[in-house]
């Protein structure tokens, strides 16, 4: 930690962050117009770098381009344009009516931007997880400092130059380097932390926050399970399954962890999943298909043999894939059968495309499962049983849920994504993200009323106690 505090690095990003707090004092009173002009000029640069994503996400672990296109651009472009559709209506003040000892005065929440925000982001979709909070962190008005993650060096370069030419450093900068530049970040006072990685850094980061009582937003993950039941369209079932676990290569946070199928429909379930992987990336999984991705690095690749290994020692059986290529950093898309409670692939967050198929019979020991285990960033339900639906959702909590669908909900404007408790804390998304970047501040202003004549210094006089007492049976 001293290190860093003493590196010429770090004494570059305190000075920026130093330059940036006039810069915060100026936004708070920024126009709509004056952010949706930053987004614009973003969502611009975004668009015309997509070849570039595209090379540099293959150069970084073979990311295809399509993915690229679909997972990291898309949904940067549609939360601007949200942001520029709706920004002038999220800026407006929320009149709030009085309650009845209040009656007489005028009440408002007033969204002011937070100050000078850090977004810490991942390597597993660099452009999407820094330029969506980035977007949020704009409307809001705020100014930025990024850190992205040095593990996709080549998507991080391209960010680095993208927001050179769209920003000056004393309203966004980001700043590329390992750990060490991290760590130094942490220890300015900004307004606010936006970060996003694992529930164990997510520990550090939010104990570095507490030191100035930084508010902060984690989005983390864990184990999202989820439970396909007998009355389940199986086909549907296992194309979103597949899809949602193979993108990325699994390296995802809201990637289906571990499935519970009901015993009746097991077998037609795995058959279903083996025509979609096949068709998907060829009969042959050591064929290496261009349209699989790689796991980012060897040290990630060997941890997920690892977990592999591990659960083949303890009984469990590969029903497709079980190929690794630690040198290439590839590893087939794995279901896995019998995997006992005691694996370590039933312990740790896998992020990687191995996928252990357990059995149940009866939903409540799914949902005791569930419950048994922190919260998880994502829940998903394959079924037609209205019933099992509402008993799973109201009986089990995690971040957000699909049912009969899987990781579309993030893409879902509309909608807060977040995790809770393990999996993460605070929102984003669209208006939620908008919020998450703002502080609520709320106003009163008397006019007239009881609320002028209530609250004057000295003793309360009888007849106001009198009037109180009978009020207190109706407020």
């Amino acid at each position: 930690m001293s290190n860093a505090v003493d590196s010429p690095e770090h004494a570059s990003f305190a000075d920026v962050f130093e330059r940036q707090r006039a810069t915060a004092l100026r936004l708070r009173t920024s126009t709509a117009a004056e952010r949706i002009e930053k987004l614009k000029r973003l969502r611009a640069a975004v668009i015309a770098y997509t070849d570039t994503w595209c090379k540099a996400g293959w150069a970084d672990f073979r990311k295809p381009p399509g993915e690229v296109e679909l997972a990291e651009v898309l949904p940067v472009v549609v939360e601007v344009n949200d942001a520029i559709r709706k920004l002038k209506s999220w800026m407006k003040p929320t009149l709030v009516w009085p309650t009845p000892m209040l009656m007489g005065t005028k009440s408002w929440v007033k969204y002011e931007p937070r100050g000078r925000c850090l977004i810490i982001s991942p390597w597993n979709y660099p452009v999407n997880l820094t330029f969506c909070p980035l977007v949020a962190a704009i409307a809001a008005g705020n100014t930025v400092i990024i850190k992205p993650s040095e593990m996709a060096p080549n998507l991080a370069a391209a960010m680095a130059r993208l927001v050179r030419e769209v920003f000056s450093e004393d309203e966004v900068a980001l700043f590329e380097g390992d750990a060490s530049v991290a760590q130094g970040l942490l220890e300015l006072p900004f307004d606010h932390i936006f970060f996003t990685g694992s529930p164990m850094i997510g520990k550090v980061v939010m104990a570095a926050a507490a030191k100035h009582l930084t508010s902060v937003t984690l989005e983390l993950g864990g184990k999202s399970p989820t439970i396909v039941d007998a009355s389940a369209n199986l086909d549907l079932a296992a194309q979103n399954v597949m899809w949602a676990k193979c993108t990325n290569a699994g390296q995802t946070c809201i990637a289906p962890d571990y499935v519970f199928v009901h015993s009746s429909v097991k077998d037609a379930f795995v058959a279903c999943c083996r025509v979609q992987l096949e068709q998907a990336f060829g009969k042959d999984p050591a064929a290496q298909s261009p349209h699989f991705a790689r796991i980012v690095n060897t040290r990630h690749a060997a941890r997920i043999k690892a977990l592999l290994d591990d659960a083949k020692a303890r009984g469990a059986r590969a029903l497709t894939g079980d190929v690794v290529a630690l040198d290439d950093c590839y590893i087939a898309p794995t279901l896995l059968d019998g995997v006992p409670a005691d694996a370590n692939i039933m312990h740790e967050e896998i992020f990687g495309p191995l996928l252990p198929i357990l059995v149940f019979n009866e939903l409540d020991e799914v949902i005791a499962h569930i419950n048994g285990a922190p919260k998880p960033l994502a829940l998903y339900l394959y079924s037609e049983n209205k019933a099992s639906i509402d008993n799973v959702l109201a009986q089990t909590s995690s971040g957000g849920a699909c049912v009969n669908h899987a990781i579309i909900h993030y893409l879902h404007g509309h909608l807060p994504f977040g995790g809770v408790n393990n999996s993460g804390m605070g929102n984003a998304n669209g208006r939620y993200g908008f919020r998450t970047f703002s502080h609520e501040r709320g106003v009163v202003q008397t006019r007239f009323g009881l609320a002028t004549r209530m609250f004057k210094a000295g003793e309360v006089p009888p007849w106001m106690l009198g009037l109180l007492r009978k009020i207190f049976r109706w407020i």
